[in-house]
């Protein structure tokens, strides 16, 4: 609930979807994978960020994004998830949240 001053009512919980990326479908270009996941992210939530790491040779997009509790950031990750999964093979998933100053897992 948005107050008339421009704050919040409550803080909303921010989330990370982390997706291990592996091959790309055939036609796709490498520049367009991380955009076609945060737009699909954008859909339902609000992206807060995105980004793309390489972390052990293994390429991941990272989805920083708002959501209501851990179960609705998890439906959010399987949409990203769904998305990922039409542009490359997605070798694993993460669901983290944002509790003080770290990230712990949800899913």
């Amino acid at each position: 609930m948005r107050r008339p001053w421009g704050g919040y009512a409550r803080a909303v919980p921010s989330f990370r979807v982390i997706l291990g990326i592996g091959a790309l479908r055939p036609g796709v270009h490498p520049p367009t994978v991380l955009p076609v996941i945060a737009e699909a992210v954008a859909e339902v939530a609000t992206v807060e960020a995105s980004s793309v790491e390489l972390v052990a040779g293994e390429p991941r997009v990272v989805i920083r994004f708002t959501a209501d509790d851990p179960a609705h950031a998890v439906r959010i990750a399987e949409e990203a998830d769904a998305t990922a999964g039409a542009v490359a093979h997605v070798l694993s998933r993460r669901v983290m949240r944002r509790v003080g100053g770290r990230w712990v897992g949800v899913a």
